[in-house]
Parts: structure tokens; C-alpha cells; sequence
């Protein structure tokens, strides 16, 4: 009887902590995605998705920047990353192009918990690249988690190349 309340404390502790690991960057003025009234993400409006193009549609450049890396369970990103930053932004200031940014995770944690954190990182990025001077209307955001893996292998080296936000050009 008193293991059996031990675990569940250890569960109630997990579940709690975990939660809270990587607070959502950002929150919505709206009612959801794809609402009539648009998604806001720190208060600047998402553009309207450009019908057929996706990540990976063959009229999408994924090779032009470098991905910006984050740290395990994290949103935030690192100085070391602003240069790539910087590129980007200064492409988008003296061009008409949209830019997906797209996040992703390594292996690790839950489908829909990576999904998220996904979403949250290339949210991350596209508020960055605004505060550079980036048009706002020129960035889209999705996350893939940890579909599409940079590195498939199940090494720390590898996952941290899979924690990655990356920049496809729409030609």
C-alpha cells in the first residue's frame, strides 16, 4: 500500500516537472489555427499559408541557410546560433520571399509532447528574425518533431543535430 502511494507521488512529480520544462513561447490572441481571425504569435499575425506549397514541395529551397540548433528540451536560442540568424533576416529584408521555418525534435519524449516543442522552436525563430526586421507576412512556421531526423542514430551527437529549426525558400 505505501509503495503503491510512492509511485504515484513519483508519477504526479514527473508529470508535473515535465509540464513545465519548456514553457509555450508566446501566447494565442485567437481561437486556434486556421481561425477566421488569423493566429498571432506574441502579438504579430501569421500570414495566410500559400496554397500548394508545403516544406516539401519540389518549389521549396531547404539548402539555402544553415539550421539554428537548441539545447535539449529547450525554445531558447543560443548566441552562438545569431549569425544564421542574421543571414536570413538580411535575405528577407531585399526579397518578396516567404520563408517555412520548420522545427524539429530528436527521438526523444512523445509524439504530440515533440510536436510541440517543434512548434515552439520555430516560433522561436520566426520571433527572432522579426525583431531583426524580418516582414512578419514573409515567415510561416510548422513542426515536424522528431519526423524527418537529420541523423538517425540514437547518440547524443545525433540528437543534437535532430534539435534543429530549418529554413525552406519558396522559389
Amino acid at each position: 500500500m505505501r509503495l503503491n502511494r510512492i509511485i504515484h507521488l513519483v508519477v504526479l512529480v514527473s508529470l508535473t516537472l515535465s509540464l513545465g520544462a519548456c514553457k509555450n513561447f508566446g501566447k494565442k490572441k485567437t481561437n486556434g489555427i486556421g481561425s477566421a481571425d488569423g493566429d498571432f504569435v506574441n502579438g504579430t499575425p501569421l500570414p495566410e499559408r500559400q496554397e500548394g506549397v508545403s516544406f516539401n514541395s519540389s518549389n521549396v529551397d531547404k539548402k539555402q541557410f544553415a539550421p539554428v540548433h537548441f539545447g535539449f528540451d529547450s525554445c531558447a536560442i543560443e548566441s552562438g546560433e545569431q549569425a544564421r540568424l542574421d543571414a536570413v533576416a538580411d535575405f528577407l529584408k531585399g526579397s518578396p520571399t516567404t520563408i517555412i521555418i520548420a522545427g524539429f525534435t530528436d527521438e526523444r519524449g512523445t509524439p504530440e509532447y515533440n510536436r510541440g516543442l517543434g512548434e515552439r522552436r520555430a516560433q522561436a525563430v520566426r520571433s527572432a528574425l522579426i525583431g531583426l526586421g524580418a516582414d512578419a507576412g514573409k515567415l510561416q512556421t510548422v513542426s515536424f518533431g522528431s519526423e524527418m531526423p537529420a541523423d538517425p542514430g540514437s547518440s547524443e551527437a545525433a540528437w543534437a543535430k535532430n534539435r534543429r529549426a530549418e529554413f525552406g525558400v519558396v522559389k
